[in-house]
């Protein structure tokens, strides 16, 4: 079934998963989720939006950019990141991630100690399987602990990597909140109607949010583009891979490089896939605004969809 015959929305694509989570009159189904995956360590009863765009300190420092960012009531924040595909180095990133965010916090204090530094977590929603394999759980929870007693050392530092391949549960298998919340998911896109499973209130409000019916044309539009070129890189990104990791084999055996020559071989391309995916995400930004302002968008509606700045939509 193409994307354009669906009833539902994809809530894995990046239009999907902004639309549903990302926004502040829709905030309860960002609340309601969060308080499902943390079941009960925390609750959290309100959160505010933040910034995606993150800089560092100094101009040398390269700008980060979240998926959401929010603040829950306590003052904790929480970066929730999708993936669809897979990449070297994930593993890294979020703890660069979660390191910006606790510099911030200490930048802004100015050295003053006798204040808590606010707790950090890092959610991401995986559509794939982790190369660091830590169980056949779909749902990571990470945090420091001592090694040798396994008891938390600090836990206002997390990550929670939710791994949807590991989710095969069916709808009557369904045993608790976070269980009904991957599988929508997982499988709200080739839905025709809600399950009787997921009855909450809450989810109903996903899925008439979720409609096609229920988007704008313009809506539309833009969603069945950003569709389409997720598909487009995810598929040139596979290509690439597969032509390098083939290349990489045939100038090494050409050369007879050595074992310390070829590890140097193999981090330079892994650096090069992950700039590579990040200067073809900025590519794909430029070409749905380009489309969006064909159809005479609005250039602040823009700029919001595709986190472009405004001189940059102007120059197109």
């Amino acid at each position: 079934m193409s994307a354009s015959t669906n009833k539902y929305i994809d809530p894995l694509s990046d239009f999907g998963f902004k639309h549903l989570f990302g926004g502040e009159p829709n905030k309860e189904i960002m609340i309601d989720f969060l308080n499902a995956l943390f079941e009960g360590e925390k609750h959290i009863t309100d959160i505010v939006y933040n910034p995606t765009e993150l800089a560092g300190d100094g101009k040398e420092d390269k700008k980060i950019f979240f998926d959401l960012l929010c603040t829950g009531d306590k003052g904790e924040q929480f970066i929730v990141e999708m993936q669809r595909a897979a990449h070297d180095n994930f593993e890294d990133r979020c703890i660069f991630y979660l390191s910006r965010l606790i510099q911030q916090q200490k930048l802004m204090r100015k050295g003053n100690w006798r204040v808590k530094l606010k707790e950090v977590f890092l959610i991401a929603i995986l559509d794939f399987n982790m190369k660091n394999c830590l169980s056949d759980d779909y749902l990571q929870s990470i945090s420091l602990v001592n090694t040798g007693t396994g008891k938390i050392f600090h836990n206002g530092l997390g990550f929670k990597f939710l791994e949807l391949p590991k989710f095969d549960k069916k709808e009557d298998e369904l045993e608790n909140e976070l269980d009904k919340w991957v599988y929508l998911l997982k499988h709200m896109h080739s839905l025709n109607q809600i399950p009787k499973y997921l009855d909450k209130r809450i989810f109903e409000k996903i899925f008439k949010i979720a409609e096609m019916d229920n988007l704008s044309p313009e809506q539309q539009l833009l969603y069945l583009s950003i569709l389409q070129q997720e598909e487009d890189d995810i598929g040139l990104m596979e290509c690439v891979k597969e032509r390098a990791e083939k290349e990489g084999m045939e100038k090494g055996l050409e050369k007879g490089l050595e074992k310390g020559m070829e590890k140097g071989m193999e981090k330079g391309m892994e650096q090069g896939l992950e700039k590579g995916m990040e200067q073809g995400k900025h590519e794909t930004a430029l070409a749905i605004a380009k489309k969006m302002k064909e159809e005479n968008f609005d250039l602040a509606k823009i700029a919001g969809f595709t986190g472009l700045s405004m001189e940059e939509i102007e120059g197109l």
